[in-house]
């Protein structure tokens, strides 16, 4: 408990150890895999790849070198293998995504219940009138989704 706070540790959980208590071996490696096929090393890799495997196809290093003739079926199968299990590890990083942004949501809307209970406890030792603080707060947030929409009403 941290000391001064009468034995109470209101301190919030820190995201990223949040974060990290969630995330699994699987999920780490799905993210270096995302990761990865999302740099232009990953494209530079590929295209020697392809040029490398075309080239030897085709015959430029020899009849001997030939094991996947046009119309490249082979590559075409692997092509379309590693495009599935990259799109099905996009989808995990995105889904993890949604929950990462669903724990800053949580923890955000806990920091501001203790921000609003802890001005309305200053005020109420300040002696303000919650109601009057209220009416204000909905005129400026009236005020300012007029700005934003765009129907605002010029003063006199």
């Amino acid at each position: 408990m941290a000391p001064g706070n009468n034995g109470f540790d209101v301190r919030l959980p820190n995201e990223q150890a949040v974060l990290a208590r969630m995330r699994g071996t699987q999920d780490r490696i799905a993210d270096a895999i995302t990761t990865f096929a999302g740099t232009m090393q990953f494209v530079y890799i590929h295209a020697a790849w392809f040029t490398v495997w075309i080239a030897c196809n085709e015959g430029l290093f020899g009849h001997s070198a030939v094991w996947d003739p046009y119309p490249f079926g082979l590559l075409t199968m692997i092509v379309s293998l590693e495009a599935i299990f990259l799109s099905t590890f996009v989808m995990v990083s995105q889904n993890r995504q949604a929950m990462r942004e669903k724990v800053r949501a949580d923890l955000d809307f806990e920091t501001n219940i203790r921000s609003e209970v802890g001005s309305a406890h200053i005020g109420h030792a300040l002696g303000v009138d919650p109601t009057q603080v209220e009416q204000e707060v909905q005129t400026l947030l009236a005020q300012n989704q007029a700005k934003m929409s765009g129907t605002e009403q010029s003063s006199p």
